[in-house]
């Protein structure tokens, strides 16, 4: 916690160091971004990157796992919230119901139920204008201003000002205020001769209106003074065009006249793709219905990372039209796959999700590979490594097999010496994939030297001690000192031979055999064997047995007499075993 406190969902993994220090612990990322910028960049509801929002996590996150729950404080850097909306500031699910990708930012998107329950006006069927901000404010919906003059018809200037007294006086069906008459007031057949000579003249209210826009004297009626101006292909049409069924109730929304156009789109099919039948939500009014955007592109198909840099060039992705163009990875990069050569993923027969390893961000990079373990197993020391650092040549042809790549230490290998004592460069065989090769075996053991016996329970260091070169492999060599401080019988003044095996095996010193008649004088067999009871009768010295006597068994009086003809006959154990080296006569 000096470091980098660990709290929230970091304290949950704070023994799994790994998590964090996939790397290595110099050098780690200390800043939310550093290393959850695949969480920034695969973020979708809302989509971060497309949207711009700050990689600072920490301004709208704690470390609480699931990043939930979150605060908004830039919110007004994308919609400001004011008055009403101020109140609900962190109640997000009132405007946001789960959804934070293509949320409205006009009134009427949030509003559209308030717009058609009006009644007192009715909203819908006196057609008032869907842009509530016109005469409402954000505080509330009360007090509500109405620019009956700048909107529709001038009333309080002009020839009209105080010539009404109540709103029924001109919208005689207050249900619905699209509905309105001027002949309440201007009555035949004054009207009739006021316009005596006026050609296509007609009473009714429609055909005042299209005369007198404002209320005054006749000028050459303009649409743009209209609630709806006409702009792009609507220049030019004849009022016919649109006003077939007359002047009232001509709908303003666009599928109302052009649905049978929506209906008859290919490409894409409207209709098959349930687009919203909003037009202008994609449309202008330019002739061919182009150019068009499609800002709902994300309901279909988010457009993240790269994608997003290439969101208005739609031919890049949709050139062979917009029906039936691929949605997974693979159907529009194959030919990236086909041709990719580090790895070459065609020949590694990889899987074509490429979303398995790879994000939308430009040039496939960062990339990971999850699968590795199908091609090379990653454990021990290999598992922190980077990529790099086995793949410092590329990614194909990447050796694997262990001496491939740690030739050097075979080859540098002191102890021991691997290249002189002539081990096998199959490094599996005696290492697993631990750091510093340790523990390790070595199974061919038998082939350099047998274990057997005794030998067989013991652990490396007890005959190595940490060192595997020069080790002797004669007994002697480990057991000199059991040689030296062994004195039942003394073997060193006894002048034993060193060779352990001589007597002893690997199961242990005792019982141990000595072939006396073999190396030394019958007594096993011959004229000896039985005539004695113990080593002391002939070693009268226990601590060296290379002396002996004869005496003990041979009395004087009947040796002397034995060899009374003997020439030069001595009565001692040496001129016995000169002429009796076997024992016999």
């Amino acid at each position: 916690d000096n470091y980098y406190p660990l709290t929230g969902a970091h304290a949950v993994i704070a023994m799994n160091c790994v998590e964090c220090h996939v790397s290595g612990y110099n050098n780690t990322p200390n800043d939310c971004n550093g290393c959850h910028n695949a969480d920034y960049m695969a973020s979708l509801n809302p989509n971060h990157n497309a949207i711009g929002i700050p990689t600072d996590c920490a301004s709208c996150h704690t470390t609480n796992p699931g990043w939930s729950p979150a605060t908004f404080d830039i919110h007004n850097n994308y919609y400001p919230l004011n008055g009403a909306h101020a109140n609900i500031a962190n109640n997000c699910i009132q405007c946001h119901n789960g959804d934070y990708n293509n949320t409205p930012n006009t009134c009427v998107g949030c509003h559209i139920s308030d717009y058609n329950a009006t009644t007192d006006p009715n909203h819908s069927t006196a057609n008032f204008p869907t842009d509530c901000a016109a005469c409402h404010n954000e505080n509330a919906w009360q007090p509500a201003v109405w620019d009956h003059d700048g909107m529709y018809f001038p009333i309080y200037s002009g020839e009209h000002e105080g010539e009404w007294n109540a709103c029924v006086d001109c919208h005689t069906n207050p249900n619905n205020y699209s509905i309105f008459t001027c002949i309440t007031c201007h009555t035949n057949p004054e009207t009739n001769d006021e316009h005596e000579g006026v050609n296509g003249y007609i009473y009714e209210s429609n055909a005042c209106l299209a005369c007198h826009p404002n209320g005054e004297a006749a000028t050459a009626f303009s649409h743009s003074t209209t609630s709806f101006p006409l702009t792009g292909a609507h220049v030019g049409l004849d009022c016919i065009d649109c006003h077939a069924n007359g002047f009232q109730n001509t709908p303003t929304d666009c599928n109302a006249c052009h649905n049978t156009d929506y209906l008859a789109s290919i490409d894409p099919n409207h209709n098959t793709l349930n687009f919203p039948t909003n037009c202008v939500l994609c449309h202008t009014t330019d002739p061919g219905w182009s150019p068009a955007s499609f800002p709902i592109h994300n309901d279909y198909y988010p457009l993240t990372g790269a994608h997003a840099v290439i969101a208005n060039d739609c031919v890049q992705c949709h050139a062979n039209g917009y029906n039936n163009t691929s949605n997974n990875c693979f159907g529009c990069h194959s030919s990236d796959y086909n041709n990719s050569v580090d790895p070459t993923h065609l020949a590694s027969n990889f899987p074509t999700d490429c979303a398995m390893c790879h994000t939308t961000n430009s040039g496939w990079s960062p990339a990971t590979f999850p699968i590795h373990n199908d091609y090379f197993v990653i454990d021990g020391a290999h598992t922190p490594l980077d990529c790099n650092q086995c793949h410092t040549s590329g990614y194909s042809n990447t050796p694997n097999t262990c001496v491939d790549c740690h030739n050097s230490d075979f080859t540098g290998a002191s102890n021991p010496n691997h290249i002189s004592l002539g081990f096998s460069n199959d490094c599996i065989s005696c290492h697993t994939t631990n750091p510093g090769w340790n523990p390790a075996l070595f199974p061919d053991h038998n082939a350099l030297y047998p274990i057997e016996g005794a030998h067989t329970s013991l652990s490396c260091v007890d005959c190595h001690n940490g060192n595997y070169s020069n080790t002797p492999n004669t007994c002697f060599g480990c057991h000199a000192d059991d040689y030296n401080n062994t004195n039942n019988p003394d073997h060193q003044a006894a002048n034993f031979p060193t060779n352990c095996i001589t007597c002893h095996s690997q199961s242990g010193w005792t019982p141990a055999t000595w072939d006396h008649d073999g190396m030394y004088f019958p007594i096993y067999s011959g004229k000896h064997n039985g005539e004695w009871n113990s080593c002391t009768q002939c070693h009268n010295n226990p601590n060296n047995y290379s002396q002996f006597t004869c005496l003990t068994c041979h009395g004087q009086n009947e040796t002397d007499n034995d060899h009374e003809d003997v020439s030069g006959y001595q009565y001692n154990s040496n001129a016995c075993l000169a002429c009796h080296p076997d024992g016999e006569d």
